[in-house]
């Protein structure tokens, strides 16, 4: 098995930066930070490290950071994307001071793929992978509901956005009674070893049952099928026991924080 130090030497190295903003609509540069811009106002900022920088040079970069989002009319959020093993002095009282407010921590996975791949089907649900924009739209719907969000339509049309442009994302549905009952995206980085699953979402009824451990063991066979040998996720405390007994390693935290333009 592939020791947690490895694990998290492949995450720094393979999912920073480049890898993150890849379908971001523009990126710049400030300091070690990437300043993305997406689809519906929103900025994303991360970095591979802080190159070693002290709490005033932090400050400043976070400064910057907020000043450009804010200058320009198109952003209405931002996310910075901290990590807890970063060596980050002062950050989080910067991001604070700027405005910034941290969300509940995640834990951040990682781990082989064929680890996931092996749970057995649930009788009377069909796991599928799904392409068409209406079961999109069905399932963005349902994870509004799991999650208590309002985030369908941005989502729909970010989704279709990567489909039609030729991006590998898939998105997978498991179906029980004629609905849509959990789904979750396969989301493979480009030039790694790695493909992520996001957005895994269990209608309340429907969770015990091991749905979700099929979903997921249906998107671990698609990503060994494109030659991706490592699985990441950033998993809530609910979800993270059942990603460990398939073998994922928590290898750190993220904590996110949020400004409102």
């Amino acid at each position: 098995m592939t020791s947690p130090e490895h694990l998290l030497a492949a995450y720094d190295a393979q999912l920073r930066t480049v890898a993150e903003t890849a379908s971001a609509e523009s990126v710049r540069r400030l300091g070690p930070l990437h300043l993305a811009r997406y689809e519906g106002g929103r900025g994303f900022v991360t970095y591979r490290d802080l190159d070693g920088a002290d709490a005033d040079q932090i400050a400043a970069w976070v400064r910057g950071a907020a000043r450009h989002y804010r200058s320009d009319p198109r952003f209405v959020e931002v996310e910075w994307k901290t990590r807890g093993h970063d060596v980050a002095p002062g950050l989080g009282d910067a991001l604070a001071a700027a405005g910034f407010v941290p969300e509940a921590p995640e834990s951040i996975m990682l781990g082989e793929a064929r680890g996931l791949a092996g749970a057995p089907d649930v009788p009377g649900v069909t796991v599928r992978q799904v392409l068409d924009e209406p079961t999109i739209r069905a399932m963005a719907v349902m994870q509004d509901e799991v999650f208590g969000s309002h985030l369908a339509d941005r989502m729909v049309g970010e989704i279709t956005r990567r489909l039609a442009g030729g991006d590998p994302l898939q998105v997978w549905v498991a179906e029980a009674e004629g609905e849509i009952v959990s789904a979750g995206r396969l989301e493979p980085v480009d030039g790694s070893d790695v493909a992520g699953i996001w957005g895994g979402a269990t209608l309340a009824p429907w969770r015990g049952r091991g749905i979700y451990r099929a979903l997921t063991a249906a998107r671990a066979r698609a990503a060994l099928d494109l030659g991706k040998t490592l699985i990441h996720s950033e998993s809530t405390e609910r979800s993270r026991p059942i990603l460990e007994r398939a073998g994922l390693v928590c290898i750190s935290t993220t904590t996110p924080y949020v400004l409102t333009i």
